[in-house]
């Protein structure tokens, strides 16, 4: 998965960087605000697959002592700031272009620039949307787009697709932004296409930023593998019942799984001790993100042994 993800990002970042020169120098030719803004956001995106890149090396560095369970979440904090970037730079700067432009307005010159510049672009970032798109439908499995994207632990695809996604759709308002006003020579065309940009930006970014906050936080793992934790458990020859299961994710392919059981009365201090073991062993077979387990022998309470199990 992460071979995959590294893949998706470097296409995205060899696309950007050719897109932002083009754009921008279109933009310096023809005076287009609706370019400019372009230019900026996928210079931004530039700057973020890099961000993404810098997380994922330093999410692989292995455990010390001052991170005892290494730096996984290394990803999903760079993939927050990478949110923010695109808020605060993406959408701010092509925001307060566009109103720039409705203030000051200037006549675009050399539309046929843009038109070529932005059929240029829509083909690279089309490609790159493709390839991440592919990615993001073999780690998807069964589950659908929506559901996919609230329940994925690697959120660096996703971050990729969505930028990407709105990359596509901020061409097509420029696209039209610049072909009014070569039609009908009204210059307020184009910086209002440049503000639609800008609330194109802010609304991906808020949603990125939505879709991190909870793996940054401390995520669970995902409710089958959960059930599939208890079911385990469960099936132990002596383990009375379960008074407790928690999981986090430390990172997209580190699972952290504590337990708590209560063993059968019968059971020496030899019989817990292999079957913890054995059950460590199961878990990690079963489930290859589990890379730690904590299990705790606890009597089990009357109000625990009535409750309902939380999965």
């Amino acid at each position: 998965m992460a071979s995959g993800s590294k893949k998706v990002i470097y296409a995205a970042l060899a696309g950007n960087t050719l897109i932002a020169v083009t754009k921008f120098i279109a933009a310096s030719i023809t005076g287009s605000s609706a370019m400019l803004s372009e230019g900026i956001h996928s210079l931004v995106d530039t700057g973020n697959q890099g961000l993404l890149l810098y997380g994922m090396k330093r999410g692989a560095r292995p455990a010390d002592k001052k991170f005892p369970f290494g730096y996984g979440k290394e990803i999903y904090f760079w993939s927050f700031v990478v949110a923010i970037l695109i808020f605060a730079l993406g959408g701010g700067i092509s925001i307060y272009e566009g109103i720039h432009h409705l203030l000051s307005p200037q006549p675009a010159t050399h539309p046929l620039v843009n038109y070529l510049v932005l059929f240029l672009a829509m083909l690279f970032e089309g490609a790159a949307w493709l390839f991440a798109l592919r990615e993001f439908k073999h780690n998807k499995g069964e589950n659908g787009y929506i559901e996919a994207i609230n329940k994925t632990k690697d959120p660096s695809v996703i971050v990729v697709l969505f930028e990407d996604s709105a990359a596509l759709l901020g061409l097509l308002v420029a696209l039209a932004g610049v072909t009014l006003t070569h039609l009908t020579g009204n210059p307020y065309y184009d910086g209002s296409a440049s503000i639609i940009i800008g609330l194109i930006l802010l609304g991906t970014a808020t949603w990125l930023a939505r879709e991190t906050k909870g793996l940054l936080i401390g995520e669970s793992a995902d409710p089958e593998i959960v059930r599939g934790i208890e079911e385990i458990v469960q099936r132990n020859s002596i383990v009375e019942g379960i008074n407790e299961i928690l999981t986090m994710h430390m990172g997209p392919d580190f699972i952290l799984v504590t337990l708590s059981a209560d063993f059968v009365d019968s059971a020496s201090a030899a019989d817990v001790e292999q079957q913890v073991a054995e059950l460590d062993q199961q878990l990690k077979f079963r489930f290859p993100r589990i890379k730690r387990v904590f299990i705790e022998a606890e009597k089990m309470t009357r109000k625990k042994a009535s409750a309902p199990e939380e999965t």
